[in-house]
């Protein structure tokens, strides 16, 4: 019987709308820090809103504000759409793959329902799901991103178990070997898959190998095992060091060597996040993680030895550490990174991005940053 087995995560393209952007595909597929990344923080943005009342106030400020016809919108802000990276009112398979996830984290049904539905409307192609939509140029991007499939992919394996609907658990398998077909290599996961040119790039970003979602997909079972060791090889070399506990961006097949031109917080975060979920995050990366919490000093990107090369931060960041924090029973950094977070929250009610995670003087709020606010809200 074939097993279940894990979905990859690549982040590659110009998919995320928030902290990251992915630049596009086949051009230069690495995650750079976005413009979100700039805005800073209210002086006001820890006000007494409990943890539900916040929640429920960014949800409505994404439903009200930054959803469309097909979706979540990649920035409160139009543009002419004509950008190598995804803008304003644009469409992601990314975003919708969030807003499954929370759908299911929070128990809505009918949400679930309505965003799987946009997505495959809007996403399926013949051999992966489009990571970008243009509704004004009405283009289709003909690219995958892995990460993006694949957390569709599991979405859908949670949706299955959360709302007792076989079906979804039957959709996942059929994406899930499609997924496989195009993604995966000789036993190792590549970042994008071209449908046009039926071509992948030549290596991996670390913060797509997603070792919980690697061990669902339905695929052999021999190659379910060498998929995960493979790619839990690949991150475990990345390791940086313990004075640094975080970990390369990428790993070129070909030469077999790691490269970084800078670390981005935001994408070791996610690699961390991913260890933790199968429990195998380093004690030396949460005491770092911890500490730089606690002292409100995590930044968005450093070098590789470890000094801050700029002194922004972003609610992404924060939104991820409260994750980890979830993901390894650790409360008090759960609670202390959603507080932090909460100092980029607008708090300003006569405002249209009140509630949201955003920049009100140029009225932009990116859609990573909001979405992964509302998912740690939930976890």
């Amino acid at each position: 019987m074939p097993k279940r087995m894990a979905l990859f995560i690549p982040f590659f393209v110009v998919v995320l709308a928030g902290t990251i952007v992915y630049r596009n595909a086949g051009r230069d597929p690495d995650p750079v820090a976005s413009k979100s990344s700039l805005i800073q923080p209210s002086p006001h943005s820890n006000a007494a809103l409990k943890s539900d009342q916040q929640e429920q106030a960014l949800a409505a400020f994404i439903a009200s504000q930054m959803t469309g016809p097909k979706g979540i919108y990649t920035n409160l802000k139009d543009t002419d759409q004509s950008e190598a990276a995804a803008t304003g009112h644009e469409y992601l398979s990314e975003s919708a793959s969030l807003m499954m996830r929370y759908a299911v984290l929070s128990r809505n049904k009918e949400l679930f329902t309505t965003q799987w539905r946009n997505a495959k409307e809007t996403f399926n192609m013949a051999e992966g799901f489009s990571y970008r939509y243009s509704p004004k140029l009405d283009k289709l991007y003909p690219v995958t991103a892995a990460i993006d499939d694949l957390r569709l992919i599991r979405s859908l394996y949670e949706a299955g178990d959360a709302f007792k609907e076989p079906a979804y658990i039957r959709e996942a398998d059929q994406y899930g070997a499609r997924f496989y077909k195009n993604h995966v290599k000789n036993g190792f996961l590549y970042d994008f898959y071209d449908e046009n040119y039926k071509t992948n790039n030549s290596f991996i970003t670390l913060c797509y190998i997603n070792l919980k979602t690697l061990g669902k997909l339905s695929i052999d079972d021999e190659w379910s095992g060498e998929l995960q060791h493979n790619m839990q090889g690949v991150i475990e070399k990345g390791y940086l060091s313990d004075a640094f506990p975080f970990y390369e961006t990428r790993f070129t097949y070909d030469t077999q060597k790691y490269s970084s031109e800078n670390i981005n917080t935001v994408e070791s975060l996610l690699t961390i996040l991913s260890l933790a979920e199968v429990g195998m995050a380093k004690a030396s990366s949460i005491d770092y993680i911890e500490q730089q919490v606690e002292e409100g000093k995590l930044y968005g990107q450093y070098t590789r030895d470890g000094v801050p090369t700029t002194d922004i931060r972003s609610t992404a960041i924060y939104a991820i550490t409260a994750m980890i924090g979830s993901e390894i029973g650790d409360e008090a950094l759960y609670l202390k990174s959603i507080a932090r977070m909460n100092e980029f929250r607008v708090q300003d009610k006569n405002s249209t991005l009140y509630g949201g995670f955003g920049d009100v003087s140029s009225k932009q709020a990116y859609s990573f940053d909001n979405l992964m606010a509302l998912l740690a809200y939930r976890y």
